[in-house]
């Protein structure tokens, strides 16, 4: 199957997109570097908060360039931390600075295991660069005696090369499926903890991360 492109709205929707074409994103005359993708994101992101641009319209634009990053610095996909015995999961921070508002990653998680329903409180930009992840997601359907109530969407089973992007209150969680471990760079942005929650579709409640 070809690697696709997702979007993820605040309505559980699923909405999958062509990649790029490979050759156009590659690097011909200049070496493409961490810091260059660095810079690029900080442009857009800045410019797409000047315009109050919606997510959805520059999440695109990311996607772009976290395959652009994949695609001309090899040592990125290499980064693979060493999952938990007692969790099965482990993340890898790949970039860090005093006030640097978002987050670059790379986190695996072993067969079977999975997250809780959540979302991030923030948008996000997940890269699966080994193995298959199935996606389960949720939307907000409040009543009266329960405002925190989740119904579930549908499911989606993402493949090595798939990117994946969320909106900011777009409700989701993860297992890691197939014989190897799941392996993917995240990116996301600055988070609102106040908007960050944990989900129980059983009690009807959502939690503060």
């Amino acid at each position: 199957m070809p690697q696709q492109d997702w979007l993820i709205q605040d309505d559980g929707e699923c909405l999958s997109f062509p990649s790029p074409r490979q050759w156009d994103l590659l690097s011909a005359t200049t070496s493409y570097r961490l810091h260059r993708f660095l810079t690029e994101l900080d442009d857009v992101i800045n410019e797409a908060e000047m315009s109050q641009q919606p997510e959805t319209e520059y999440l695109p634009t990311l996607r772009c360039l976290v395959r652009k990053l994949l695609l001309n610095v090899y040592w990125i996909s290499q980064e693979i931390p060493t999952p938990s015995t007692a969790t099965g999961t482990e993340v890898k921070l790949l970039y860090d600075e005093p006030g640097y508002p978002l987050t670059l990653q790379t986190e695996i998680m072993l067969p079977g295991t999975c997250t809780t329903i959540h979302n991030h409180g923030t948008w996000g930009v997940v890269a699966t660069l080994q193995g298959q992840q199935n996606n389960t997601f949720w939307k907000p359907v409040p009543t009266s005696e329960y405002p925190q109530n989740i119904e579930k969407v549908g499911e989606q089973v993402f493949q090595t090369g798939d990117i994946i992007s969320f909106t900011t209150e777009a409700i989701h969680c993860v297992e890691a499926t197939g014989n190897e471990p799941t392996v993917t760079l995240n990116l996301y942005g600055d988070t609102h903890a106040s908007k960050r929650f944990k989900f129980d579709p059983e009690t009807h409640k959502a939690y503060h991360f």
